[in-house]
């Protein structure tokens, strides 16, 4: 089939014109910025700044900040996880979807979606692990934890927009201390935390992207990387019911310290390995006996 344009076909609008103009001047910009897809971020950012009509100096405002490696899903507002799309700010790291290990681990640990679990998630962020394990279990309920206040509320909103806040509370505290004495507390069924665990030292080096616009204190594991997960282990044995389930977000090559923490405080570890084929989640059941 023919794609030229035949005598009645309707000419490009000089409006249209003018916004493939501005894609392909902002497409070579995020290049020479060193943004690894330019053309595909260049039509998402028109897309976002596009109302009734394209809006020219909001779109070239959005450009210049991607191109100063600002996050495209900061500039969006919004970033998908599992089957979710959820709100996002500078308040929290960005949903990932190596994360997603950790729902398939929770899938494969917890197999019968009708089960009425309990479900805690440890330095919840966005609510995003929290919530994508509701939508799979019909009948669970749970609560996010985050030290952060403005984390609390942007996981809050997640859990409205995605229209599960009657199944869940969200506690702005500082990981599970204050739980024991809550009336929100208890034991769980699946505990899951994706905690800092860069090494001080590492933050630097990051992408820029991550660097100089997610928050630190959602990065910073410590001199070793493993101060979080050293807390979390001994905070973890009052809060699994009997039979339940933890699972943490492992950094490149954490898997062996990690599992040397958890064996010598008394745990079963088993690793689960990302699309990428990195050691990514950590199963852990208390060891019988």
């Amino acid at each position: 089939m023919s794609m030229k344009a035949g005598p009645g076909a309707r000419p490009p609008s000089a409006r249209a014109w003018a916004a493939s103009s501005y894609i392909a001047n902002a497409t070579a910009l995020l290049h020479r910025a060193g943004i690894e897809n330019p053309a595909r971020e260049a039509r998402w950012l028109a897309a976002h700044a596009r109302g009734a009509s394209f809006n020219a100096a909001r779109f070239t405002a959005l450009v210049v900040r991607r191109a100063a490696h600002e996050p495209l899903a900061y500039l969006l507002g919004t970033a998908p996880f599992w089957t979710l799309m959820l709100k996002v700010s500078p308040a929290t790291l960005i949903p990932r979807m190596d994360s997603e290990t950790l729902i398939h681990a929770a899938l494969a640990a917890r197999p019968d979606r009708a089960a009425p679990l309990r479900v805690l998630d440890l330095g919840t962020g966005t609510g995003c692990l929290l919530l994508a394990l509701l939508s799979e279990y019909p009948n669970a309920w749970g609560i996010g934890v985050d030290r952060a206040p403005a984390a609390c509320r942007l996981a809050s909103a997640n859990a409205a927009l995605t229209g599960l806040a009657n199944r869940c509370a969200l506690l702005c505290a500082d990981w599970a201390a204050p739980l024991a004495a809550s009336p929100l507390g208890g034991r769980f069924d699946l505990v899951l935390s994706n905690p800092p665990y860069i090494p001080t030292a590492d933050i630097p080096s990051l992408m820029p992207e991550v660097a100089l616009h997610e928050p630190a204190t959602a990065l910073d594991g410590g001199a070793d990387g493993l101060n979080c997960y050293r807390r979390l282990l001994a905070e973890l044995d009052p809060l699994l019911a009997p039979g339940g389930h933890a699972i943490f977000e492992l950094g490149a090559g954490q898997a062996g310290s990690v599992t040397g923490l958890a064996v010598r405080a008394g745990w079963h570890c088993a690793v689960r390995q990302d699309s990428a084929g990195h050691a990514r989640a950590m199963t852990l059941q208390r060891r019988a006996g």
